[in-house]
């Protein structure tokens, strides 16, 4: 509209200007009287001061577009900050802020900045409609710092053929003794959720350089309550929770973690509470333990990392008073356990190729003197064969390493009982490992395929008839191998089915066989 005012003004003034040549050129050939002159002069200096006066209002309102549109890149930035800020505190996810990108500047749209204006109120509106949300939501701390809670609420229902240790999560095949399973010839059906998980990561400030967190996790696979139906309920039950100090090639962990001397576990969303082949090829624990990683090599594609600690030397031993914690015969050394471990990574075809070795050793000392070094070397292994398939396992040779799962959860058999000077303790010597297939054709669904064992020397067995351990002392060797496929429409949501097999033989050459069948549903938050 400015832009229309200043055409006509400029047309005027040109017309203006051209009677005036006219004009001129008469007074110097026919010599007109003078009043037309000056009428003439006053009508062009009129229209000048109309020109000028057009030319300061257009120059006065592109000003104050000039700086609108200065005062909204000021807030555009301000709001950047301020949303910068916020994903950067945790409070607010940052693939949950609106984009608010600031248009370029141009003469022709100046007129759009109330429009400019009341979208970026808008914007602001909504970010701060979604931090009160978010707001509303998170996790409360008595400290400042943020606290992030996660977990999975898993349901499972399982159909077992055999008698087993454990009708949920079985690890064994037991024989069928009617005086033990009133009655029952074998098999059963049910359903838990008592895999189900909680967990809290709490960040903490930077201490000496180093970035401080907290983890702390647990399930629901405890003791069973003494109600009606309490067999399916269960009580929280401690699995991990570890303060840690990060500096960029060095990490210190301490507190409850899993086994870090052998890691890795197969993919089984049946055996959560006890991770899969427990006590038939797999070396597993949550330990109390102090140690230090260090990174040699750290990058995207390469990883070299050394670990070594201290660890509660536990043997596998069940606790002979309910509510009296009494010392096991490795904590009755009066010394911890040491492990270590060196892990070698490299990027192959988009996943990471691994191998690592372990080494541990306890002092375990069964009363009277009777003592016995406990030890396990271990390696472990993740190969990936293009983009869809890998390989995975690990193997261990040791003995008395019932605390690990090792030697079907027993570290020693005795002759007699531990309060008679002259029985006899002898460490079990276990050699075991497991083997996993994985083909992931898509990253929303994967088939597993894996088996293991655990095999314990027979011959050191026979004539020892007694032991602490969660199973008897006569069991030799226990197999196992399962199949599943893991199905995940949305990152939060899982189906899962497998089927596993177990067999377990005794020193007398007998063997016990039972299967699982289990369908899963998950939901992850």
């Amino acid at each position: 509209m400015r832009l229309q005012r200043l055409a006509v003004v400029l047309l005027i003034l040109v017309g203006g200007a051209g009677r005036a040549v006219p004009q001129e050129h008469n007074v110097k050939t026919s010599a007109p009287d003078e009043s037309s002159l000056n009428d003439a002069v006053r009508q062009l200096q009129l229209q000048v001061q109309q020109l000028q006066a057009v030319v300061q209002e257009l120059k006065g309102e592109s000003g104050r577009y000039r700086e609108e549109t200065l005062q909204l890149r000021h807030e555009l930035d301000l709001t950047r900050n301020r949303i910068d800020s916020i994903a950067g505190s945790g409070k607010l996810p940052s693939d949950a802020l609106p984009v608010i990108a600031a248009p370029p500047f141009h003469a022709s749209n100046a007129g759009g900045g109330q429009e400019q204006m009341a979208k970026l109120e808008d914007d602001v509106q909504m970010l701060s409609g979604k931090v009160d949300e978010q707001y509303q939501t998170k996790v409360e701390s008595a400290s400042k710092y943020r606290v992030r809670l996660s977990g999975m609420l898993l349901l499972n229902l399982f159909s077992n053929t055999g008698y087993t240790d454990h009708s949920e999560v079985p690890s064994a095949a037991l024989p069928v003794t009617p005086s033990l399973t009133g009655g029952n010839t074998g098999g059963s059906f049910g359903a838990t959720v008592r895999q189900s998980q909680l967990g809290l990561e709490v960040y903490g400030p930077t201490l000496a350089g180093a970035k401080t967190r907290g983890d702390f996790v647990v399930d629901f696979f405890g003791e069973f309550p003494e109600t009606v139906n309490g067999s399916s309920s269960g009580s929280l039950h401690v699995r991990t929770g570890t303060a840690r100090m990060d500096w960029s090639r060095t990490s210190l962990v301490a507190g409850m973690d899993t086994l870090f001397i052998s890691p890795s576990y197969p993919t089984s969303f049946a055996s959560l509470a006890l991770p899969a082949f427990a006590y038939s090829g797999n070396l597993w624990g949550w330990t109390p333990q102090l140690r230090v990683e260090h990174h040699l090599i750290s990058s995207d594609d390469s990883t070299l990392t050394v670990s070594g600690g201290l660890l509660d030397p536990l043997t596998g031993e069940t606790p002979p008073n309910e509510f009296l914690r009494v010392p096991g015969a490795g904590e009755s050394s009066r010394q911890p356990a040491y492990g270590t471990r060196v892990e070698w990574g490299r990027r192959v075809a988009g996943q990471m190729l691994t191998l690592g070795v372990g080494g541990y050793y306890s002092r375990e000392n069964w009363g009277f003197n009777r003592n016995i070094d406990g030890w396990a070397a271990t390696t472990d292994w993740n190969v990936p064969f293009g983009k869809q398939f890998s390989l995975s396992g690990k193997f261990y040779r040791g003995r008395a390493i019932g605390g690990l799962g090792a030697g079907i959860g027993r570290s020693a058999v005795f002759s007699g009982p531990l309060t008679n000077p002259a029985t006899i303790v002898r460490g079990i010597q276990a050699t075991g490992g497991w083997t996993q297939f994985k083909f992931k054709p898509a990253a929303k669904w994967e088939f597993n395929a894996a088996a293991g064992q655990d095999d314990d020397n027979a011959g050191a067995l026979r004539g020892f008839n007694a032991t602490t351990g969660y199973f008897t002392p006569d069991l030799t060797r226990n197999r196992s191998e399962f199949a599943n496929f893991i199905y995940r429409p949305r990152s939060n949501l899982l189906f899962s089915t497998e089927f596993r097999t177990l067999r377990t033989f005794s020193v007398d050459g007998t063997s016990q066989r039972a299967n699982q069948l289990n369908l899963m549903m998950g939901v992850l938050f």
